[in-house]
């Protein structure tokens, strides 16, 4: 028998998805031939492309969506004829930027017995991912924040375009980062800055990202007259200042901030090179042995999986309870809030939490950006 007469063996196949039809709106799945090192096609095998695609709200995932991607991925990790997974995000400005804010205010907030079987969702949807048995691979398209930051750690690589940008966005709207940030944050950059972007909430940029180990890799992605820069509004020329602290990939201040902004402006977005080096990689993925892939990532995904199984149930528990008080007044400020005004009072908040007010009664109004509109 030569090579051609073996690829061509066939036989008949149970059906191991939970559904015959995995279609969901918000998130696209389609096959993409794989192709090998070189670019030469492997017939009859492929990529399984994931896409979340509500790029108007910067693919913020919806209850369908994340039913979308639960069954895209048991679906791509049943798929005997793909090599691996990209999980990406439609347009380039966002990947994902987590649970869809306006769905949170308007559905579940005040709601936790509702929020509470969202979160078995979401739960499942970070699982499915952890669970694949194929190698999954992060196109960052664009933003990665929030609850897109922790679905985006899930994964087995990350590869990203440079002007996107990174980070948690919990105590700073109504919520805990434990959707898996807290759970994969420690192992991937340890403690400190775990903390730092845990609590925080100051977004960080894809090269500083890619210094801390959260990426294997960036591209640039802006042209200024038909030539790659690199993302200008960040340090990218040096590691350290002259008092030895590191400065590669931090915002950049003053006339060096003007000027990156006007080149910024000037350029367009071109994603081209993102998508050779996720093409790249999985490439290389293709050749090897597809069962030893599969055991080392399940090896190498315990450090996140144990963390997240340990948490995930209590985690569940405590988010439900949490959209009566400050999820509820976080995500509402997000959602009726104006642009540059999105966050509550939170000052007055603890000072009327210090003086005794519940959250029963005008503390949540009151905390409002809206109250500041009228005041």
């Amino acid at each position: 028998m030569n090579i051609s007469d073996a690829v061509s063996v066939t036989r008949e196949f149970k059906h191991h998805d939970l559904v015959d039809d995995i279609a969901k709106p918000g998130v696209r799945y389609e096959l993409r031939p794989a192709s090998k090192p070189g670019g030469d096609l492997a017939r009859d095998l492929y990529n399984a492309w994931i896409t979340l695609d509500n790029p108007s709200q910067f693919n913020s995932y919806t209850t369908d969506m994340v039913k979308g991607v639960i069954l895209a991925f048991r679906a791509a990790s049943n798929a005997r004829n793909v090599n691996c997974v990209v999980f990406t995000g439609a347009g380039d400005r966002a990947f994902c930027t987590g649970g869809n804010t306006k769905e949170y205010a308007e559905y579940y907030a005040g709601h936790p017995q509702e929020y509470r079987q969202y979160m078995r969702l979401f739960n499942d949807m970070v699982s499915a991912i952890l669970a694949c048995d194929k190698p999954v691979v992060c196109r960052v398209n664009g933003m990665r924040i929030g609850g897109g930051q922790e679905i985006g750690m899930a994964c087995d690589f990350s590869i990203a375009q440079d002007l996107a940008r990174f980070g948690q966005a919990g105590p700073k709207h109504g919520s805990a980062p434990i959707g898996g940030a807290t759970d994969f944050l420690p192992p991937m950059i340890g403690n400190e800055r775990a903390m730092v972007a845990g609590v925080l909430c100051e977004p960080f940029s894809a090269h500083k990202a890619y210094h801390w180990g959260i990426l294997a890799d960036i591209a640039p992605a802006l042209k200024v007259d038909g030539h790659y820069v690199a993302n200008p509004l960040v340090e990218t020329q040096r590691m350290t200042d002259e008092f030895g602290r590191i400065v590669f990939g931090e915002p950049k201040a003053g006339e060096a901030a003007k000027e990156g902004k006007a080149l910024l402006a000037r350029g367009t977005v071109d994603l081209a090179l993102l998508d050779a080096k996720v093409e790249a990689l999985c490439a290389k993925l293709l050749l090897t042995f597809p069962d030893c892939t599969t055991k080392t990532l399940e090896e190498l995904r315990k450090p996140k999986l144990e963390a997240w199984n340990r948490n995930k149930e209590n985690s569940r528990a405590w988010l439900a309870l949490n959209m009566m008080t400050e999820g509820r007044a976080g995500f509402t400020a997000f959602n009726e809030g104006g642009k540059d005004d999105r966050e509550v009072d939170f000052v007055l908040l603890r000072q009327q939490l210090a003086a005794g007010a519940g959250w029963v009664g005008p503390l949540h109004d009151s905390i409002q950006p809206k109250s500041r509109c009228k005041g």
